[in-house]
């Protein structure tokens, strides 16, 4: 991705590894610093994946995997680490997928930890490829949440067919949802854009439905943490709430995603395990509260989007119907 710093545009990944240590962008202090975190070993990763300095389900995974190489390289207890890294967040589907696939390269964990990567991106740009298809001259797309760079080490699933447009100069505009209670929109979807100079506004999470109603939506791309059998995904809270209001209004509503995302092994989206996050982050805006000292909050941090709302899913290998989301398996 490329970054805007005052020594020039630098281009850089959500995170690497240097020697035995991950290095990581903390994106709790985006958009206004810029800061890193390294992690020496797997209780590090768990507690970057649990503490969200890294989140979005390609870099969970990616995360996932250099800390089980690190584990593998130190010879501990690897059964040990791998539960240790699969407690940090339930949701995220590439985070199991990953642990898995560390276990299956024990014989050279470095190398296949980098390989795992490196595929990461190579999708995520395939899926900006696909993407980039859907995508008319002067459309204007809506996205919620972060599915950009930062969530899946480089170009993003959502976001790259975004970046791919703008870079065929499509002249495309980008309504970016807040995303409460993390502002992940606001925060860090507008940051990327900002540093891509892809033309984008913020919006509330409740304005989405205003600007659909008013003809200003061409379609909306969302990524997702898991898809399962059937078609119905998880991703982050609110996105079902955008998906009943695109098959209102008529407009296309497409989910991004990497063949890794999709779970076989859960058949509907119900089943899917949907973190609860600390009510803290609804009830307090930094150190601020902003409710009643006695009222209580819930907080689930995903909700479950059905098939029968979704046009397509684009992945590496093409753009998919939820018809043919066995073509996946």
């Amino acid at each position: 991705m490329k970054i805007k710093t005052e020594e020039g545009i630098k281009d850089m990944r959500a995170l690497w590894l240097e020697e035995q240590t991950v290095k990581m962008i903390d994106q709790r202090y985006l958009p206004h610093e810029l800061c890193y975190f390294e992690a020496e070993d797997h209780h590090d990763i768990k507690r970057s994946i649990k503490d969200m300095m890294v989140r979005g389900a390609p870099t969970i995974g990616a995360t996932a995997a250099y800390g089980m190489a690190q584990a593998i390289v130190k010879d501990v207890d690897i059964k040990e680490a791998a539960e240790t890294i699969k407690s940090a967040r339930p949701t995220a589907y590439d985070l199991f997928y990953a642990v898995k696939y560390m276990l299956k390269h024990k014989d050279s964990p470095i190398e296949a930890a980098n390989d795992y990567v490196d595929s990461v991106v190579d999708k995520c740009k395939s899926i900006g490829e696909h993407g980039n298809e859907l995508i008319n001259p002067g459309d204007s797309i809506l996205t919620h949440c972060n599915a950009g760079a930062l969530a899946t080490v480089d170009y993003g699933t959502a976001l790259a067919p975004m970046r791919a447009a703008h870079n065929n100069q499509k002249d495309i505009f980008v309504y970016a949802d807040e995303t409460r209670p993390r502002l992940q929109g606001a925060r860090l979807t507008a940051w990327e854009l900002y540093n891509e100079d892809i033309s984008h506004a913020v919006i509330v999470d409740n304005a989405a439905g205003h600007y659909m109603q008013r003809g200003k939506i061409d379609l909306v791309i969302v990524g997702t943490d898991r898809i399962v059998a059937n078609g119905d995904i998880a991703n982050k809270i609110g996105t079902y709430e955008k998906a009943v209001l695109a098959k209102e209004n008529d407009i296309p509503f497409y989910v991004a995603a990497p063949v890794t995302t999709f779970d076989k092994d859960i058949h509907d989206g119900l089943d899917i395990p949907i973190e609860q996050r600390e009510q803290d982050e609804v009830t307090h805006i930094n150190d601020t509260k902003i409710t009643p000292n006695d009222s209580e909050a819930l907080n689930p941090a995903f909700d479950v989007t059905p098939a029968k709302y979704i046009t397509g899913f684009i992945t590496e290998k093409g753009v998919f119907s939820p018809s043919d989301i066995h073509k996946m398996f």
